[in-house]
């Protein structure tokens, strides 16, 4: 019987497989320059983590929580939600979780806030990174580990960039869509008045559009979060490492305790991210 299909996986699969061996052989040298400056940033902070005692941690917690919310329940609650991962005898490994995060999301801000301008700016350049946002979002992240994992070899670094991958769309598609809702009235205001592109953007669309922008950092830091177990496949230890050692040794115990601490993490980043995001909130509708 005759198929009807045509035979397009083969030549993707080795397409595919010729580009990344052309980029390991020719490039090896500047991914390897781009792994050591990640990596040196991730040791640095992981350090200061890790060596910092537990309870200078719990009160720049604290802190952190109060100027985001200006609650003391709040910044009490986050500091017990913190303390309690100690208390499971996972403090070490969530920090580490906790460094991986930060630098994953310090990327993708740096990453994604520039594109979502220019998405909210350009119509066509919006048309473009579109289909490529949904494809971040929707192929399965084991795919781009592979990659990943060949360009960068194992362990955190590679971790570090598919979480990128992952976590960045959320926030290039709400930094769109806050500076597109900024009021026109206010932009052609700041246009009359002589106001360069530039400084409409600084001055009038980025701070107005905080709240969306914020809500997609949010996000991002709950998708990176997400991305924890799937990373310790890979060599990125922390609280991942943990679960995954529950999985492998059968051990249903080991693996809620490490799923409790991630589930803790995110309530803490996200009740911090989302108190500064309604303090954004308010301050634009006094402000207007």
């Amino acid at each position: 019987m005759t198929s009807i299909f045509f035979d397009i996986g083969q030549p993707i699969r080795k397409a595919t497989n010729d580009f990344v061996d052309f980029l390991v052989v020719d490039y090896g040298d500047f991914f390897e320059a781009v792994s050591n400056s990640i990596l040196s940033v991730l040791v640095s902070l992981e350090r200061v983590l890790r060596d910092a005692p537990p309870w200078l941690v719990l009160i720049v917690i604290g802190l952190i929580a109060y100027g985001a919310s200006r609650r003391a329940g709040l910044s009490i609650a986050m500091v017990v939600a913190t303390w309690f991962i100690g208390a499971l005898g996972l403090w070490e490994q969530a920090m580490q979780t906790i460094a991986i995060m930060l630098v994953s999301v310090l990327l993708a801000i740096v990453i994604g806030i520039p594109i979502g301008v220019s998405a909210a700016r350009s119509n066509r350049f919006r048309a473009i990174v579109n289909p490529v946002l949904d494809l971040m979002q929707t192929i399965p992240s084991f795919v781009y580990l592979i990659p990943a994992a060949m360009l960068f070899g194992l362990g955190k670094v590679p971790a570090i960039l598919a979480t990128v991958i992952y976590a960045t769309p959320p926030l290039i598609r709400l930094t769109d869509l806050g500076i597109r809702q900024v009021d026109v009235e206010v932009v052609e205001a700041a246009r009359a008045f002589g106001a360069t592109r530039w400084q409409i953007l600084k001055g009038v669309q980025i701070p107005l559009a905080l709240p969306s922008i914020m809500q997609g950092i949010n996000q991002t830091m709950m998708m990176a979060l997400a991305m924890v177990v799937i990373a310790s496949m890979i060599g990125a230890r922390g609280v991942g490492e943990t679960v995954l050692l529950g999985l492998q040794r059968n051990d249903s115990g080991t693996g809620l305790i490490g799923g409790i601490a991630i589930v803790v993490l995110a309530i803490v980043f996200d009740r911090i991210s989302q108190s500064f995001g309604d303090r954004l909130q308010a301050y634009r509708k006094v402000h207007h």
